[in-house]
């Protein structure tokens, strides 16, 4: 028997959820674990409606103890971590003391500085190998499907990557004047953070929001702006695909959503240090988090498409060689399937594609992994079918940087 349980209850722990009950063959129980469990019974309820199975338990994704004692009554063969990027280590500790294999869709940040990295997860890799155990790092989209989108492309279409450029762009409108299509908090810390990118053998460090150019994407979505972030996997991608001179992560932004959060830096807002209000302590990032909309409640509402994937360039069979990967997912389908918004949806439904990869086994091993460093051959195969199916295209000796527009 798979037992699995999923920790988190936001728009992606949705998702996960109900994709995966949607495939009682590989999980014949599935239970959904969350601080506040009423959110938990509420997904629970509609997938019911839609004739899955699942049931909750309230767990405090901060203390290992309780971790441990819910993953003791529950016996799972697989932890699902959606929860938030702050509770990694303490839910992979947990597994570790119980021996579970783990997985999770973003890699740690530390609640006082806006920074991901990998290091403390990948510091864990001996102990999972002592203990047996599968631990998958990094299974949304992005990271996540660029990634294997990557380990693809390296495998079937190039002997040598000269550059990748991941273009992520959310075309989607919700109709308000400013809120985040995920945990608001963890929006803000990493659009606002300094951006970097990796070019011969170095990290190179850009003012947040520094480098902005113009792309036309596919599917009549149109031409768009795209700004310079730092984006996790290329931490792991630069890692293990040496070869590559120069990585780029890209994100598009309305001017809406940047005139909002350039106030709101202005006026302190989205500061993360404690400020001292009428006597007792609060981080305004926190604070201004509790004040935009859940992004769990954008479903209904948001309409429009996102396109994400990678542009890479590099050279197969002695020719130079350009090949662009990419995933159409559209908001109100989404919705219409799982009650999430696409943003979710792209992050959920590989999550739960990777979950039943690991639990059938198709992907295995001892230690830690970030997902690239696994055969990309199955999850390609089925991550149409689950529900994200992806396009390719040939530009003719096209780089990534000759296909952008003026501004």
């Amino acid at each position: 028997m798979n037992r699995l349980l999923i920790i988190g209850a936001g728009g992606v722990g949705r998702v996960v959820t109900s994709k995966c009950a949607q495939h009682p063959e590989i999980f014949q129980e599935i239970t959904l674990a969350s601080r506040t469990v009423a959110k938990c019974d509420a997904i629970a309820t509609d997938i019911k409606a839609r004739g899955g199975d699942v049931r909750t338990a309230q767990v405090d994704a901060d203390q290992v103890p309780e971790l441990v004692r819910l993953i003791e009554k529950i016996k799972p063969d697989l932890l699902v971590n959606v929860a938030l990027p702050y509770q990694d280590l303490t839910i992979m500790e947990a597994c570790l003391q119980t021996g579970v294999h783990y997985l999770d869709t973003a890699n740690y940040e530390h609640p006082d500085e806006a920074r991901f990295c990998y290091a403390p997860q990948w510091a864990m890799h001996d102990r999972f190998v002592e203990a047996g155990l599968t631990a998958v790092l990094g299974c949304g989209f992005d990271p996540g499907v660029t990634n294997v989108y990557t380990a693809y492309a390296r495998k079937h279409h190039f002997d040598r990557m000269d550059t990748v450029d991941i273009v992520d762009c959310n075309a989607g409108d919700h109709g308000y004047p400013f809120a985040t299509n995920f945990n608001p908090e963890i929006n803000i810390r990493e659009v606002s953070a300094n951006g970097r990118f990796f070019e011969n053998g170095q990290w190179h460090e850009t003012k947040p929001l520094e480098i902005h150019h113009r792309f036309d994407f596919p599917h009549a979505i149109g031409a768009k702006d795209i700004y310079l972030l730092y984006h996790e996997e290329m931490e792991s991608l630069t890692r293990h695909y040496p070869e590559v001179r120069r990585m780029r992560f890209w994100m598009t932004f309305g001017q809406s959503y940047l005139t909002h959060l350039k106030v709101l830096e202005n006026v302190g807002m989205t500061r993360i240090d404690p400020v001292i209000y009428e006597g007792k302590e609060i981080v305004p990032l926190q604070f201004l988090r509790k004040l935009l909309p859940d992004p769990a409640s954008l479903g209904p509402r948001t309409v429009g498409k996102t396109c994400i994937g990678c542009w890479i360039a590099g050279e197969k069979d002695g020719k130079p060689q350009s090949y662009y990967l990419y995933n159409i997912c559209d908001h109100q389908e989404s919705y219409e399937e799982t009650g999430a918004q696409a943003v979710s949806y792209t992050t959920g439904v590989p999550a739960a594609l990777s979950a039943a990869l690991v639990a059938t086994g198709q992907w295995q091993g001892q230690g830690v992994f970030n997902i690239e460093q696994f055969d990309p051959d199955p999850f390609m195969k089925e991550i149409g079918p689950w529900g994200l199916p992806w396009e390719e295209t040939f530009p003719p000796q096209q780089t990534f940087d000759e296909t952008l527009l003026p501004l």
